[in-house]
């Protein structure tokens, strides 16, 4: 019997990188899976390489209505909700003087308003014992140049896995945050630079990896399919750093 079988798992942003892997890995150890993406394209495609009877959703992260709308699908399509991974995100990393409000706010609104109003929408779904994973970034603890907006966006998903924790303890529903380091997926190509300061970025990101390489989608996906699992019933409001040391060497 595989780690979740019989649990009903929503990964958002699950059509690449991360969210992809996770998918496919919760899969594998017996869940039902849901995933949501912008693209209706890339939804299909990513239905396709998972198979059986995933979800696939179209779903704006930043947009209040359009979580709410989510909500109410799983609540017609499943009788609860056992697991919540929240992966959707803006990467957007350009210097200070470069950010203008409209772009702040699309990712502030994908990164943190929408992660917030979405578990309030999915909280009628979730059952005892559930698992909420919020995906935080090894950016909200360090100091990388061009990260001001994204790490402070990460740094609040994080409090907010403490304080809901907080709130949410005596309903038997588990929120953790789990931090990627630097890891090979095709975000690293959506950061809204130019190439030449993409590449002088990614340098700059391998040299920060104490053991000299980036992260891969299935780390990630190994340590999202633990947090879901009944095997971290007493891993509460803490964060998963899985960052080749990044945040603490």
């Amino acid at each position: 019997m595989g780690r979740l079988a019989g649990k009903h798992a929503l990964i958002t942003g699950g059509t690449s990188g991360i969210g992809l892997e996770t998918a496919r890995q919760f899969l594998k150890e017996g869940a039902k899976v849901a995933i949501t993406g912008r693209s209706v394209e890339r939804l299909e495609d990513a239905k396709r390489q998972l198979g059986g009877d995933v979800i696939a959703i179209s779903n704006e992260a930043g947009d209040i209505a359009a979580q709410r709308h989510l909500a109410a699908q799983l609540g017609e399509a499943w009788p609860a909700l056992d697991v919540v991974f929240i992966n959707a995100g803006d990467v957007t990393h350009r210097p200070l003087e470069d950010w203008d409000e409209a772009t702040y706010d699309a990712l502030f609104a994908t990164n943190l308003k929408g992660p917030f109003f979405l578990v309030q929408a999915l909280l009628p779904l979730l059952k005892a014992p559930a698992s909420v994973i919020l995906c935080g970034s090894v950016s909200a603890h360090i100091g990388l140049p061009q990260s001001s907006a994204y790490a402070a966006s990460k740094a609040g998903l994080l409090s907010l896995a403490r304080t809901l924790s907080g709130e949410f303890k005596d309903r038997g529903i588990r929120v953790n945050g789990l931090s990627p380091g630097p890891t090979e997926t095709p975000a690293l190509g959506k950061l809204g630079l130019e190439s030449d300061a993409e590449e002088a970025l990614r340098r700059e990101i391998r040299r920060l990896v104490p053991i000299g390489r980036l992260g891969t989608p299935l780390e990630l996906a190994k340590a999202a399919v633990f947090l879901a699992s009944d095997e971290a019933s007493f891993v509460v409001g803490t964060e998963l750093l899985v960052d080749g040391g990044v945040g603490n060497l």
